[in-house]
């Protein structure tokens, strides 16, 4: 007698994944006919859910970032960020920057660091083991993405417990302390302008001393505020994104242990899952950020009319059932379009290969050590850090 196969493992159901949206949906449609909300800002705008509206706005240069990142702009933020942010650049400046930078950020210049994060979470790993409660979070996680990248960029270990609570604010604070947020911010740039400028120390040979050697080849050349814009992002994106996107995974694979299971068995799949699992996850409380259109658009359900506003919903459209089919499955082996967790286009996160690469590395080398680990609590429980940006589980106690 023939055996059914068992059911292929969904995200549906994880407790907590997925996050409270931050606008409001609103009943009227927009002159175009197309679905509005309200921003934290109080500004209105269109919201695309589709995947090919989404995508065609995140390759499309004529929907601007620049312009929102005023005062009073349209925004999910509390507060304006710097001008010189990659995310927050539109052409010409942008690519200007972004060749600048992309050599050391390619999946070439990152795969140099896969020794170093092997070793850190082979170390943190012993720790694990002989831990009284273990947790995976506070053991392995937690410090993992900020040590591999200082020594990437040439940061020293000794400056980490100062600049990553700084970090921390700046990407999780509440809604409500926006003068704490803007304090920390402040220092945080401060202490990063000190790299730049020489007055902090830094190891030689990293990417902060490459960055400093080749600004003059680009045209016209980098100047302090664009190096330490360029830094910042670095230094948010790769530590507290990075954490905050390994947690989740590591958290819905203990929720779905079969898949651990299948990881330690062929540790092959690991990029493939990896990536599976990111078009799922939400970084954050927000998918993208909102931009304004330049010009006017068709879309197969309505029109963008020049100067709206637009929220391209990227974890709405990584969900879309009409190019991912089962959207909610957890598929290693799914074929076709790829997602829209790390933008499209331009603006397509600079570190995308650093996290893949520290993501995959991190899960192979632990599922190799504990083939059997799962939670050791329930789901339901679990405290999780949420704010301005970014949500991500805070313990995750483990046994094996």
């Amino acid at each position: 007698m023939a055996t059914s196969a068992p059911p292929q493992p969904s995200v549906d159901g994880i407790p907590n994944l997925d996050p409270v949206p931050t606008f409001v949906p609103l009943a009227a449609r927009s002159g175009g006919g197309l679905p509005l909300i309200e921003l934290p800002s109080g500004h209105t705008a269109v919201h695309l859910t589709r995947y090919a509206d989404v995508h065609r706005v995140l390759t499309d240069p004529s929907f601007g970032r620049t312009a929102t990142n005023v005062e009073d702009g349209p925004s999910f933020l509390p507060t304006i960020m710097p001008k010189e942010l990659l995310l927050n650049l539109d052409m010409p400046d942008h690519s200007r920057m972004r060749g600048f930078v992309n050599a050391d950020y390619s999946v070439a210049g990152v795969e140099r660091l896969r020794p170093l994060v092997r070793e850190l979470v082979t170390a943190k790993a012993a720790r694990l083991r002989g831990a009284e409660r273990p947790d995976l979070y506070a053991t392995v996680l937690d410090t993992l993405p900020a040590e591999v990248n200082g020594r990437f960029l040439g940061i020293p270990d000794a400056d980490i417990a100062y600049y990553r609570p700084l970090g921390h604010t700046v990407q999780v604070a509440s809604h409500e302390d926006v003068p704490g947020l803007v304090a920390d911010f402040t220092e945080l740039y401060t202490y990063l302008t000190g790299l730049v400028t020489g007055a902090r120390p830094r190891i030689e040979g990293g990417v902060i001393d490459r960055f400093l050697a080749a600004r003059d080849t680009v045209e016209p050349p980098l100047d302090d505020a664009e190096l330490v814009g360029i830094l910042l992002g670095s230094v948010l994106g790769a530590d507290q994104n990075i954490l905050s996107v390994a947690s989740k995974i590591a958290y819905v694979l203990l929720c779905r242990p079969v898949l651990w299971q299948r990881l330690a068995a062929e540790p092959g799949i690991a990029p493939r899952l990896v990536d599976e699992l990111i078009r799922l996850i939400p970084l954050g409380n927000i998918s993208a950020f909102p931009r304004i259109a330049g010009r006017r658009i068709e879309l197969a359900d309505g029109v963008v009319e020049e100067g709206d506003v637009v929220y391209p919903d990227a974890f709405a459209a990584n969900r879309d059932p009409e190019v991912f089919p089962e959207p909610l499955l957890i598929d290693p082996d799914r074929t076709g379009k790829r997602h829209l967790q790390f933008g499209y286009g331009m603006h397509h996160c600079m570190g995308a290969a650093l996290a893949r690469m520290e993501i995959a590395e991190l899960l192979t080398t632990l599922a190799a050590e504990f083939p059997t680990l799962t939670l050791d609590t329930d789901p339901a429980g679990l405290t999780w850090d949420s704010g301005v940006i970014l949500r991500r589980p805070v313990t995750l106690p483990v046994r094996w």
